[in-house]
């Protein structure tokens, strides 16, 4: 994201918006970049965290040494976020393993995380991404629309099956469709 200089913009409110993006990208020093097999014990632990107070389906060890290549993380001398594109079908991924470290929320560290994630995905020309979520509102950030999670393809519910809430599914399904 290219930071413009404040004067580049006109009016009060949009000087104020500027400013505190500015503040928000330098409250942090870390980078978004692909997983690397020494994160995996830090992934699993930022995501057990979530899993355990039931904000997110827990990952094992083992699936994500499977699916690492799935997986992008923010480093601040260490793992403190970490998310998912993870390909379902032909033009159809969903981002899921969205974790942020508590110390790092509010500071863009999962803006960072979703946008490395559609930015991959249109690099792909995969044009439709879904994430299955308790945050709705974040995600409607990045122009995600709601769907009813019957309009997926029944392929997606393969990890529902591992999931305490299923059948009983009570996360929001959005869909995010790219415009190029």
């Amino acid at each position: 994201m290219e930071l413009l200089p404040v004067s580049m913009f006109l009016g009060c409110r949009e000087k104020k918006i500027r400013i505190e993006m500015t503040k928000v990208l330098h409250k942090n020093n870390g980078i978004v970049r692909p997983a690397r097999m020494g994160d995996v014990k830090e992934i699993h632990s930022l995501l057990q965290n979530f899993a355990g107070k039931g904000l997110l389906l827990g990952r094992s060890v083992s699936s994500l040494y499977d699916q690492l290549r799935d997986f992008v993380v923010f480093d601040d001398n260490g793992v403190k976020g970490v998310c998912a594109l993870h390909i379902c079908w032909e033009n159809l991924a969903e981002i899921r393993s969205l974790a942020v470290s508590d110390k790092h929320h509010g500071l863009g560290v999962g803006r960072q995380l979703v946008e490395s994630c559609l930015d991959e995905a249109t690099s792909l020309e995969i044009n439709k991404v879904f994430t299955l979520t308790y945050q709705p509102g974040f995600f409607r950030k990045f122009d995600f629309k709601d769907v009813d999670k019957h309009e997926l393809p029944h392929k997606i519910w393969s990890d529902c099956l591992q999931c305490p809430q299923f059948p009983d599914c009570d996360e929001e399904a959005l869909l995010w469709t790219s415009n190029k």
